[in-house]
């Protein structure tokens, strides 16, 4: 079964072990399509080669690249013809340009479609975007929604295909596991920590990983930590327009020593960083225009022992489900009584951070979805690929 599959987001080298692992199941031959980088505004990103063995990565042109909703291959036909696929998955939204394009290279060489889905706002477009989408969802086999609410919206614009639960991409428990943690020398080396901590009673280090951005939530975050008591830390990692203005935030609030701004790591040194953490906090505010999709950060952290605390705002909880600790959106009170809880009870640490890894271990793990990922191909192909037979019962959730 020839498999071609379009994916900005698989530029990113974690991600790419996905792709690994559903080349690696027999009878797939996968070629993947990538673009050089993706240029959001906000925090672009640059293609890592990592893990790219058993299948073919290429790397074509994008046109109005940053452009979520107007970007587009334009090599992409010759690439079609060529591979001449059994399935194209089109990673990406059906309401883009891309995917519509995509769509009808697929037609004409007869393909079967699977479309890949994180919107979980009901959104009306104004045409041609409302057209294209009509057009994907006439013509999709399958869509593949990251979370519940996406399934919903879907459903709720008229699509009456099967909709299957999986993420876009987990995580490897064999990458993401907790390294040595780095003793101060090592921080200040590798992240420039600045922070100093009592030697005979460790601080409980907090961390945030994402962009910087208003709808994040990282004012709630540092308002919440200026009011702990007891010994903690705060590292926050990534980049965006809202740097300075956090920076300064933290001075104002008083809690500057205590608060280290890291820049922007590879994907592939992140189980490192957070090996240096003991909670994860992603305080997301939801918007007129977007929710938090699914909080990937969430996994790659349980992953790696760190406990999650994310507030009740789009698929957060569903992800983190009882393996952590969640919080009202934008509620300070609540977020600070969950990080008190956890500065002042040891035991209750060690187990949600075993709870979080057996979590990522039964539900998000990249040889997991890749399976359910497959499956999907083959009930559209219509035959079962011969390594579907060694699969393990892990299997998506058709709405």
């Amino acid at each position: 079964m020839k498999v071609l599959m379009l994916s900005k987001a698989c530029i990113v080298g974690a991600y790419q072990k996905k792709l690994e692992e559903i080349a690696a199941i027999d009878g797939v031959d996968l070629t993947v399509v990538v673009p050089p980088s993706w240029e959001d505004p906000r925090d672009p990103t640059r293609l890592e080669k990592v893990y790219t063995k058993g299948y073919n990565l290429l790397v074509t042109d994008i046109v109005f690249n940053g452009n979520y909703h107007l970007h587009f291959y334009p090599k992409l036909g010759k690439i079609v013809r060529q591979v001449r696929p059994d399935i194209f998955h089109i990673d990406e939204e059906p309401y883009n340009l891309a995917t519509f394009l995509a769509m009808r290279l697929a037609r004409s060489v007869k393909a079967g479609t699977v479309v890949f889905s994180w919107q979980n706002l009901q959104r009306r477009y104004p045409p041609p975007f409302n057209w294209m989408e009509r057009y994907v969802l006439n013509h999709a086999d399958a869509l593949l929604a990251g979370n519940s609410e996406s399934a919903q919206v879907w459903q709720r614009k008229g699509y009456r295909g099967p909709i299957h639960l999986i993420p876009q991409f987990g995580v490897d428990p064999n990458i993401y596991y907790r390294r040595q943690r780095p003793t101060r020398q090592g921080r200040i080396s590798i992240f420039k920590q600045r922070t100093t901590r009592p030697p005979t009673q460790p601080a409980l280090a907090i961390g945030y990983v994402g962009r910087l951005v208003e709808e994040k939530g990282l004012e709630i975050l540092l308002h919440t930590a200026s009011r702990l008591t007891g010994p903690w830390t705060l590292q926050i990692l990534g980049s965006g327009p809202d740097r300075e203005r956090l920076e300064k935030m933290t001075q104002w609030l008083g809690i500057a020593p205590r608060v280290t701004f890291d820049q922007k790591l590879p994907s592939t040194h992140l189980p490192h960083y957070f090996s240096g953490l003991d909670v994860l906090v992603l305080p997301s505010l939801t918007r007129p225009n977007w929710k938090e999709q699914f909080g990937r950060v969430l996994i790659e952290a349980m992953a790696c022992d760190v406990i999650t605390v994310g507030a009740r705002s789009g698929a957060i909880p569903e992800v983190i489900g009882e393996a952590g600790l969640t919080f009202a959106e934008g509620d300070v009170d609540e977020l600070q009584s969950q990080l008190q809880q956890l500065i002042d009870d040891v035991p209750l640490r060690e187990r949600l951070r075993q709870k979080g890894r057996q979590r990522v271990k039964e539900h998000y793990t990249q040889a997991a979805i890749a399976k359910n990922t497959v499956k999907v191909y083959c009930d559209i192909f219509g035959k079962s690929v011969p390594g579907m037979t060694a699969l393990r019962e892990q299997e998506s959730v058709a709405i």
